[in-house]
């Protein structure tokens, strides 16, 4: 008799965890990488805040997010970048044929600017990402034909712009992330996380609405467009 693989109850659990539309709901909206309070999430999923509070005690017991309080205020995050990295790869997994068609303009139009460009746990994903990924592998700063990586021109031209990359962590300097829109690869890992704080702080990219969506701004297009060549077209 072939033996049990040990691993099998612990999969089991973890996916459990995830087959539950409102726990589902949670666990994407806090891709943008934000800390939310259970009102928050319980308006974003739709359901009463007590019920909403049983299902992120079993997320947090779970160990796929992180509690914080401050003060009478009780704030979730997913609990690292690994569960973040799951949550993308099993989200472009869906079948977009499958998704409801938005039920108003407003649906619309939100998913429009996530369609556009929005963050994904720490970096930049949509049209938005998919442009800066590709012009930085057009420039010979990322390579893609064999797997994911960041080249010495690549660490050249981060250091040039100013953005510092974070060599301490244990996570990949460049990883590939599969946009569940575009239905391809961006970038991510410590230079993907490092680009998308320096846009947001420099004012190139700012939040828009409650979602994870980002605009480019004026300045913005004017800085990616001299840093990587990329139209003010394709950032719109």
């Amino acid at each position: 008799m072939t033996a049990r693989d040990v691993r099998a109850p612990g999969l089991a659990a973890l996916a459990a965890l995830m087959a539950d539309e409102t726990r589902a709901v949670c666990l994407l909206a806090l891709l943008d990488g934000r800390a939310w309070t259970a009102g928050e999430l319980a308006r974003q999923a739709g359901v009463a805040a007590s019920t909403l509070s049983e299902h992120l005690g079993k997320l947090v017991a779970g160990g796929l997010l992180a509690e914080e309080r401050q003060g009478r205020h009780r704030y979730v995050r997913l609990a690292d970048a690994r569960v973040a990295q799951l949550l993308e790869d099993l989200a472009a997994q869906v079948d977009p044929s499958g998704v409801a068609w938005p039920r108003g303009l407003r649906e619309a139009s939100a998913g429009s600017a996530m369609a556009r460009g929005r963050t994904c746990y720490d970096h930049l994903a949509g049209r938005l990402g998919i442009a800066v990924t590709d012009a930085l592998t057009e420039r010979g700063a990322l390579r893609q034909d064999t797997g994911f990586a960041l080249t010495d021109a690549g660490v050249a031209w981060f250091e040039a712009a100013g953005i510092a990359l974070d060599r301490r962590t244990r996570r990949p300097l460049a990883r590939a992330c599969l946009d569940w829109t575009e239905r391809r690869p961006h970038l991510a890992g410590v230079a993907g996380a490092a680009l998308c704080r320096h846009v947001l702080d420099a004012g190139w990219c700012v939040r828009i609405g409650s979602e994870r969506a980002v605009r480019v701004t004026a300045e913005g297009e004017r800085a990616l467009s001299g840093l990587l060549g990329i139209e003010a077209g394709a950032l719109r």
